[in-house]
């Protein structure tokens, strides 16, 4: 009886505890999730625009794509009645740092690339539905 009552003592102590779940993400992040377009035109006749894919985690890290780059280092974040996010991507030169908020539906951001020597603002709508 004494070795039933170790060896189950034992494998109790042995279990890992169970892991906490992740809150459920607000929805004022999960309003930037998904497919975006974003307009990089310089010149209001020359449009300019790219696809934008933006997954926030639970733990505000941000992944997706942006200019055909995989995003890095990216994360959310809620300040001042504002939902804004940075991520970082490449070109194989060098990076990129990008920073947007959400502003009325739409984000409102800038891209700057310092080996390009530039700082670009930026919008960005919703893609339309497939």
């Amino acid at each position: 009886m004494l070795t039933l009552f170790v060896a189950a003592a034992l494998q109790a102590a042995a279990a890992p505890a169970p892991v906490p779940a992740m809150p459920a993400l607000p929805a004022e992040y999960l309003a930037m999730n998904g497919d975006w377009v974003v307009d990089l035109s310089v010149e209001p006749d020359n449009p300019y625009v790219q696809p934008m894919k933006l997954t926030i985690n639970p733990d505000r890290t941000i992944g997706g794509e942006f200019y055909q780059s995989a995003i890095e280092q990216g994360r959310a974040g809620r300040n001042q009645g504002r939902v804004c996010i940075s991520f970082q991507t490449s070109d194989g030169a060098g990076p990129y740092y990008h920073a947007a908020c959400l502003i009325d539906g739409k984000m409102v951001g800038q891209s700057w690339a310092e080996h390009r020597q530039f700082v670009l603002p930026w919008q960005a709508e919703r893609a339309a539905a497939k």
